[in-house]
């Protein structure tokens, strides 16, 4: 009892100091909590109401004119035939072909950026590293109006392409599909019935399989141009975190240059290239300046995303629900992308056949363990054994010998 009550004080004083160190913490992370919830958090509970209600964009949005229509706005965009299905749909397919081209063109391009600004052979490398990562910190609007400049139809891109013979095409006016244009050097100027006439969000299955249009695909090379030096530091950084000592036992192992990129960086690398995609996806489903300051959704709405036609149906058409139901729509497209690749590249364990064989190496290291301790012990035995024959044969014979 006299124990209890002499650590009764220093327990108490602990207790004390723990709810001081709360206290504390929480005074230090409240402007962050303060901001976050009236600039962000409010906000997204605003449009979240806005997606379900008929605002018109002008007083309160909680006022009591302001009413309550379900997933009228959702419907609408979704479900609904009519302009706003089809503008929607032809946002979601455009941005998914941006998509699925942007993000592994960029990764495998930083990638090869941060292995050759890495090597030690390589003379001025902060200078490399500087280009590559400049086009990353430079305004994207100053960057959208060069490439435009660059990607005109009398512009430099189609003055080099003239070098070789090549008549280059209205880059920023053309509508047409790559896959299409594509099929129509082979002759294939229609898709089939089924492809034709059947689709989805008003779009038909041909349009979806006719891949970016070339102004689309402008896009994606000033988006791959301009994001590839963020992701090459992150990649950079990683590959100095690995160290040196990996790759030199691999040289030593007699493993070629490829193999030791493919078979001992790239799998440490697994982290960094997880976090470089789920970037990647957030950032393509997100464009919007190069959209907003370039083509505006043009030509014949084949750059137009679900984050321009959100802006343009809220501000251009006062369709403010519609703009809200768009944004929803796109950050559950958004989470349901990112937990796609999270599984994707989720840690899996060994195959039966892989496991077996395993099992199979570390039972022979084992036994290669056994035989030479066993080795080891029987030579030191004989060291052991002494010269002298009578004590060599034994007791018996030492009395023979006596």
């Amino acid at each position: 009892m006299a124990a209890k009550r002499g650590s009764s004080p220093s327990q108490a004083n602990s207790r004390i100091s723990r709810r001081g160190e709360s206290i504390s913490g929480w005074l230090f992370c409240s402007p962050v909590i303060i901001i976050l919830g009236v600039f962000l958090f409010i906000p997204i509970v605003m449009a979240l109401w806005v997606s379900f209600s008929n605002w018109s964009g002008r007083g309160d949005p909680f006022s009591a004119g302001v009413g309550f229509v379900g997933f009228a706005n959702y419907e609408t965009v979704l479900t609904k035939p009519g302009l706003a299905q089809s503008d929607f749909g032809m946002a979601i397919k455009n941005n998914a072909w941006y998509t699925l081209l942007v993000i592994p063109l960029q990764t495998l391009l930083s990638l090869l950026l941060a292995v050759l600004v890495n090597r030690r052979a390589l003379k001025a490398r902060g200078f490399f590293r500087t280009a590559f990562y400049f086009p990353s910190v430079t305004s994207s609007v100053a960057i959208t109006v060069l490439w435009m400049f660059l990607f005109n139809t009398s512009g430099s891109v189609n003055a080099v392409l003239s070098w070789f013979g090549v008549h280059g095409p209205n880059w920023f006016n053309d509508p047409d599909g790559i896959v299409h244009l594509l099929l129509a050097k082979l002759g294939v100027t229609q898709g089939p019935q089924p492809l034709a006439s059947h689709g989805l969000l008003g779009v038909s299955w041909w349009d979806w399989l006719g891949g970016p249009s070339v102004a689309m695909f402008a896009i994606i090379l000033m988006v791959i141009f301009t994001t590839s030096g963020t992701f090459m530091l992150m990649f950079v950084a990683a590959l100095q975190s690995i160290g040196e000592s990996t790759e030199e036992a691999a040289i030593m192992d007699g493993a070629s240059s490829w193999q030791r990129l493919w078979k001992v960086t790239i799998p440490q690398l697994k982290p960094t290239i997880f976090t470089v995609i789920t970037l990647g996806i957030i950032g393509t489903w997100q464009v919007f300046d190069q959209i907003y300051t370039g083509t505006k959704g043009g030509p014949a709405k084949t750059t137009l995303t679900p984050a321009y036609l959100s802006y343009s149906a809220a501000f251009n058409n006062q369709e403010w629900g519609q703009g809200a139901a768009i944004s929803f729509v796109l950050f559950i497209i958004i989470v349901a992308m990112t937990a796609i690749q999270r599984r994707l590249m989720k840690e899996r364990g060994l195959s039966r056949r892989k496991r077996a064989r395993y099992e199979q190496m570390k039972r022979e290291a084992r036994a290669m363990s056994a035989a030479a301790t066993g080795g080891s012990g029987i030579a030191g035995s004989g060291a052991a054994v002494p010269t002298n024959p009578a004590t060599a044969a034994g007791p018996v014979a030492s009395k023979e010998v006596v």
